[in-house]
């Protein structure tokens, strides 16, 4: 029921779409253009068996960070996962989906390893987060000027970075403090001295 569902609301819509004049056709489908021909090709759409995946959603908004953050902030397996070097062969934790989420340990050798270490690795020139509309680099000022304006929104404040330490401007966005001492999480940090790094290595003495 679920899947003729969603075939009926996605052919609808589509259609609806075409109706509209916001569906662009090129190159080979071109003949498309027409009404006639496109009701044409959305005709064995309509009656085949189609299939949808469904799934229980996320427990929130933080389990859907967390979960995107695995895959965008580091590279085919964490560290905690890495049980050991010895003799050459690597041996890591791995889940197993086909066997109840079971936990299992896998032992490679050390060049198989980094074999499938390498083809999660972009080649260069790839980016792992690329943004579209209107968050992309080249129009976002501008394309979130016009969603303010739409929404009616008043613009940002501009943010006052003048005289402000960084780690007030850590608590403004944070919450946190940097000046808490971390360890009885009572007392306050305080600047003793600021030491500034060499600018050139000290002449070294001949005592021969």
């Amino acid at each position: 029921m679920l899947a003729r569902l969603f075939r009926r609301l996605f052919l609808a819509c589509l259609e609806k779409a075409f109706n509209a004049g916001t569906l662009q056709f090129f190159s080979a489908l071109e003949p498309l253009r027409t009404q006639p021909a496109f009701l044409r090709y959305l005709a064995p759409a309509r009656k085949t068996e189609w299939v949808v995946y469904a799934k229980p959603p996320f427990a929130g908004p933080d389990e859907v960070l967390k979960y995107a953050a695995r895959y965008t902030h580091r590279v085919a397996i964490s560290n905690d996962r890495l049980l050991g070097l010895d003799d050459n062969k690597i041996q890591f934790r791995w889940k197993d989906y086909r066997d109840d989420n079971r936990y299992k340990t896998m032992t490679l050798a050390a060049e198989e390893f980094i074999r499938r270490f390498l083809v999660h690795v972009l080649p260069e020139g790839f980016q792992r987060i690329r943004y579209y509309g209107f968050l992309g680099n080249s129009c976002r000022k501008q394309k979130l000027a016009r969603c303010r304006e739409l929404l009616k929104m008043p613009p940002p404040p501009e943010p006052d970075h003048t005289n402000k330490d960084y780690r007030d401007q850590y608590e403004e966005l944070t919450g946190k403090s940097l000046k808490t001492c971390p360890a009885c999480q009572r007392g306050q940090m305080v600047v003793i001295e600021v030491l500034k790094p060499f600018l050139e290595q000290p002449p070294i003495t001949d005592t021969s």
